[in-house]
């Protein structure tokens, strides 16, 4: 059994390394929910699974709790395997996505209810659920029941009651879905924020972009059971490992043009009308026809047909408002591209591949 390491100065205890060996899950039999998953998170880290539905981010999640048992292949928290103990013995703390809060218990009970459980005194985990309570800022919401609060006062309470039991890891299922577009910005903020005072591992699942780049120190893209890349926010979406990580992350995603056996790939803010494009012959100039343009917050996307790089193809260029180039439905114009903004892929695996400029 994993043994629990001793608090830190400030009372919560210390940060604990989450592995996973070979981790498989299936369900009925056939149906594969995670399969063959090896990460190792460093301890402190935020890490955040991200993917469609479906994909396994949650089941893998829920697996680290110990709430679904591992098909086969290890979990490991602190070096220590846990497969097989139980949620509370994992020194890990799940927020989920609809928080889970005691409608007829106050917001102090319910922060309280996992050291009530554990049968501490009353004096005692009141005091802790206070400290929890001010460290997130809800100390006069104490009294309160769960109905007299906003979503975003909700989340605040349910990781209070996660925080509570000093846990080594976090784990957070889509926290952030029940609120409006406003509060996610506002609350992802918090978060991290939240994350680097306590300085506990965390792993988050959403299947949100802006939530995994904005708050991520590594992503991990889950797609049908695997993890297809993993590695800084930047990284991952600058150098995608294949067409999949490609088109998932990104808004607009990346653009993706067939030449022969190979896919050319760039981003649509790589994309602008070709005077724009800096460089010395190392600029890939192609056609566009512009079909529409979309005018977005401080952001202009241009969609048309692209001639000159590989088989016409349908495309989106991004281009900020302030770029002041005329462009008009129906017109034709060159775009060009930098040579270093081009990624090639495999046309068959999906697979990115090293093509040398020559080629390009």
């Amino acid at each position: 059994m994993a043994q629990p390491r001793p608090a830190d100065e400030g009372g919560r205890a210390p940060a604990l390394a989450v592995e996973h060996r070979g981790l498989r899950n299936t369900f009925h039999g056939d149906v594969v929910a995670v399969d063959g998953v090896d990460i190792e998170t460093s301890e402190g880290e935020y890490l955040v699974l991200l993917g469609p539905s479906g994909c396994g981010k949650t089941t893998l999640l829920r697996t680290i709790a110990g709430l679904e048992e591992a098909t086969e292949g290890e979990v490991l928290i602190g070096g220590n395997v846990v497969n097989g103990l139980p949620p509370r013995a994992r020194q890990v703390a799940m927020v989920f996505q609809s928080y889970a809060l005691y409608p007829h218990k106050s917001v102090l009970q319910n922060i309280a209810f996992p050291l009530k459980a554990e049968k501490m005194p009353k004096e005692e985990r009141e005091r802790k659920a206070r400290w929890a309570a001010e460290l997130l800022g809800i100390e006069r919401l104490l009294s309160r029941k769960p109905r007299q609060l906003s979503g975003g006062e909700r989340q605040r309470v349910a990781l209070a009651r996660a925080l509570v039991r000093e846990p080594s890891v976090f784990l957070l299922d889509e926290p952030l879905s029940n609120l409006d577009a406003k509060l996610r910005a506002l609350a992802r903020d918090e978060l991290k924020q939240f994350q680097e005072r306590v300085g506990t591992t965390t792993i988050y699942v959403t299947h949100d972009q802006a939530e995994a780049m904005g708050l991520g120190d590594r992503i991990a893209v889950m797609y049908d059971g695997k993890v297809r890349q993993i590695g800084p926010p930047r990284e991952v979406y600058d150098d995608p490992a294949d067409t999949f990580v490609a088109t998932f992350l990104g808004s607009p995603p990346m653009n993706l043009v067939r030449r022969g056996d190979h896919l050319v790939g760039f981003r649509p803010e790589n994309l602008l009308p070709a005077e724009l494009v800096s460089g010395n012959g190392d600029n890939v100039t192609a056609s566009l026809e512009i079909a529409r343009i979309e005018y977005l917050s401080g952001d202009r996307h241009v969609y048309g047909t692209l001639t000159g790089i590989g088989e016409e193809t349908r495309v989106i260029a991004r281009l900020p408002a302030t770029i002041t180039v005329p462009l008009e439905d129906g017109h034709t114009r060159d775009f060009a591209v930098h040579q270093r903004d081009l990624r090639f892929f495999d046309a068959e695996t999906g697979e990115q591949t090293a093509v040398s400029p020559a080629r390009a």
